[in-house]
């Protein structure tokens, strides 16, 4: 019998979600006092747990406390109070729906202004033009400090599956610390992670072997990687072909497939590509190819708005359908679709010329509509990105000052 989006998927752990929708990641960088999710978070998350999705895939939460993607991230380390974690999970799982925790590392991919570190498998700083100021001048990282990252992964996933999440996803995409070894791009390493993409893969089988080996054998888990960078001589189709190849001994579950970094931000909708679709699915045609040949299920995020086009990423091969930005604008959509498939949201596209600027004016956009949702008020999805950009802005300064004293507190 095929699969339609309101059949339930078994995953190779045992695992059940109980459709094929799902709610993907998005960097909501809504973290509370300490860097925990507070009572904004586990509305957010309670809220879309009733919405129908069948998964809920936390946004970043973070590895290294000295290394975050926005001055609001959530941080889960061995020092992390675990109560609120677990409140964050009932919250999520109080409709029925499994969640799990996206754990991530940014690498490179940190503002200059940030306290803390920069690695990245090779000292080159993201090249975004005119804007290439705003980010760090990373380090290279030792082997020591790959061996420490490894364990920061383990841990978070250990203290995950501890708060009641159903699982992890390592994140592996976007251009974060594990997409940077990916990429040949980012990686100029000679040693034994660089070169080859057995060695450039190296890290990112590590961590999930190691991670496979502290869980329960039925805790999920999951890793996002790009179908491709978008980037001339970067991580391609081909490439990520054989890395699912690479996870699929290793125990598994699903993979999830994205596009970008912030280099070339294909995963808003900033395509690069004439195999990313300019408006919804934006990485189908790329999915296509891979499910042909993928031991392991695929899940495909990216642009998918409608229904009918959730069924054509399920019928290409793909197994589970992520949306982020549709279920900011309508955590209800799931449901909806139940009985009405011509149920849509709308979402205006952001008039910015600049691809980062865009990219970023498009996620503050995004950003706003959690928030409501947090409140407990409406969403307003075509408010003015640049406006929301700018309110972005002003939270993200409030944010840095109260990380930079939790950080030197901490410290101490």
């Amino acid at each position: 019998m095929s699969s339609t989006l309101f059949t339930p998927l078994t995953l190779r752990s045992g695992a059940v979600i109980p459709n094929r929708l799902a709610k993907a990641a998005m960097e909501e960088n809504m973290a509370a006092t300490g860097q925990l999710p507070g009572d904004t978070l586990v509305r957010l998350y309670e809220r879309w747990g009733s919405g129908g999705a069948g998964l809920l895939i936390t946004g970043n939460v973070m590895v290294h406390a000295e290394a975050l993607t926005g001055p609001a991230g959530v941080v889960l380390d061995d020092r992390s109070p675990l109560e609120p974690f677990r409140r964050w999970a009932s919250a999520a799982k109080s409709g029925g729906a499994k969640v799990w925790m996206q754990i991530n590392h940014p690498g490179r991919q940190v503002r200059a202004d940030m306290p803390g570190v920069a690695w990245a498998p090779s000292p080159t700083r993201i090249d975004i033009g005119r804007n290439s100021k705003r980010f760090a001048t990373p380090e290279a990282m030792t082997a020591s400090q790959i061996a420490d990252t490894v364990e920061r992964f383990v841990t978070t996933a250990r203290r995950a599956e501890e708060a009641g999440f159903d699982g992890v996803e390592i994140h592996a995409a976007h251009g974060y610390l594990l997409s940077q070894f990916l990429s040949p791009l980012s990686n100029q390493r000679t040693d034994e992670w660089g070169g080859s993409l057995q060695n450039r893969a190296r890290l990112l089988l590590d961590i999930v072997r190691d991670v496979r080996a502290v869980v329960s054998p039925t805790f999920a888990v999951a890793v996002k990687i790009n179908s491709a960078d978008f980037q001339r001589g970067g991580f391609d189709v081909d490439d990520a072909a054989k890395v699912i190849a690479m996870l699929d001994p290793l125990g598994v579950d699903v993979v999830e497939l994205s596009g970008g970094s912030y280099e070339a931000p294909a995963m808003t909708g900033q395509a690069a590509d004439d195999r990313t679709r300019s408006r919804e699915a934006y990485f189908l045609t790329l999915a296509e190819e891979l499910a042909q040949a993928s031991p392991l299920p695929l899940m495909l995020t990216g642009g998918i708005v409608r229904r009918p086009v959730a069924e054509e990423v399920l019928a290409g091969g793909v197994a589970i359908v992520g949306m982020g930005s549709a279920l900011a604008v309508d955590p209800d959509l799931p449901n909806k679709w139940r009985t009405d498939a011509d149920a849509k949201v709308e979402l205006t596209p952001v008039g910015i010329k600049d691809k980062a600027v865009a990219s970023a004016a498009g996620m503050a956009r995004v950003r706003r509509q959690l928030r409501l949702i947090g409140a407990g008020r409406p969403t307003r999805p075509n408010s003015n990105p640049k406006v929301a950009l700018v309110v972005e802005t002003v939270r993200q300064e409030q944010a840095l000052r109260q990380y930079r004293k939790w950080l030197r507190k901490r410290a101490a």
